[in-house]
């Protein structure tokens, strides 16, 4: 069962933090077409106030600008709350090696201010973002929950802690906190602009603009890439599961395994372009191979992901050509 047939409490109200980012306006986008109320809790410091524009007549949707580093926006923001979907972080691994102490305050601060806050306005659940980047080192494939290696950026520190917190909050208040750690996520909205932008929509954009993109390393890496279709099923899922699940993380990707070069001469062959790439120097704190297993989220989300790479790129591929 996909995402769409999923139903929540008529009264139920949903607090999507940075939903105006890639993902969060997604889930915005996914909960108000299922009929519930969202309100979206972004400081537009990475999200875009035109992905939140398109739901502004939509009764059900409130937008409050505002820093989930300040508990007491946290707080206000969390009344009356049901479900809390926490997508609100700074991304990016190469960044995180650059500005340490801000990922700190913001990734691990921030999604603790929200924790505590969502605890003392009895939210009945609380999903948060991880990533597959607290994988580290380990060198096994697929990546299981439970085979963890040491980490190699910031970044990754930040959402083990956010982890520790979930399970601690979990276990000391009887919140129930979902981890979802996502793997290589794209899709609609992702933005393609920037030094630190993810790679499908930036080598999109390079190409319909005739410019050669870089590829950092030799293009040999492999990532589990997830299309966001999958990423909104694991959040409704997350809400709709049981407290026997809860206080741990999961893995939210296909369990499919693509190499960064295929994909670059895939999406040259779906554009019509014939652009040989240019080859840079590998990314520090990058892991070089990702895959998960997602048997775990099967059996305690019952999550069930629709949508194999080569769907997605489709849909992808369709939407920046309209779009960008």
């Amino acid at each position: 069962m996909g995402y769409k047939d999923i139903s929540f409490e008529d009264n139920a109200l949903f607090l999507v933090t940075g939903g105006a980012g890639f993902i969060g306006s997604n889930l915005c986008e996914a909960l108000l077409n299922n009929g519930c109320r969202v309100r979206c809790l972004d400081d537009l410091s990475t999200g875009k106030q035109e992905n939140v524009d398109i739901f502004k007549d939509d009764p059900k949707f409130t937008f409050i600008r505002g820093d989930i580093k300040d508990l007491d926006t946290c707080m206000k923001a969390c009344e009356n709350v049901t479900y809390v979907m926490h997508e609100a972080a700074w991304g990016s691994v190469p960044r995180s090696i650059e500005m340490p102490l801000f990922y700190e305050e913001n990734n691990i601060r921030g999604t603790l201010n929200m924790m505590e806050a969502a605890r003392q306005n009895k939210v009945k659940k609380f999903v948060y973002a991880s990533s597959s980047s607290v994988y580290g080192d380990h060198p096994v494939l697929p990546k299981k929950e439970g085979q963890e290696g040491n980490l190699l950026s910031p970044y990754a520190l930040t959402k083990r802690a956010d982890e520790e917190y979930g399970k601690l909050y979990h276990k000391l208040y009887g919140l129930d906190t979902y981890g979802l750690r996502y793997f290589n996520v794209f899709g609609r909205r992702q933005d393609p602009d920037g030094a630190y932008a993810a790679v499908i929509p930036k080598f999109i954009k390079l190409l319909i603009n005739g410019e050669r993109p870089v590829i950092n390393g030799d293009g040999k890496q492999s990532r589990d890439f997830t299309y966001i279709e999958n990423v909104i099923e694991a959040n409704m899922k997350a809400c709709k599961a049981g407290s026997d699940a809860a206080g741990e993380a999961y893995n939210v990707a296909y369990g499919g395994r693509e190499y960064l070069l295929d994909i670059y001469y895939l999406l040259c062959e779906a554009l019509g372009k014939d652009t040989e790439p240019v080859f840079g120097p590998e990314r520090p704190g990058d892991i070089r191979h990702s895959n998960a297993d997602i048997s775990k989220a099967r059996e305690k989300l019952h999550y069930d992901p629709e949508y194999d790479f080569e769907r997605g790129i489709k849909e992808a591929i369709s939407w920046y050509r309209e779009n960008l």
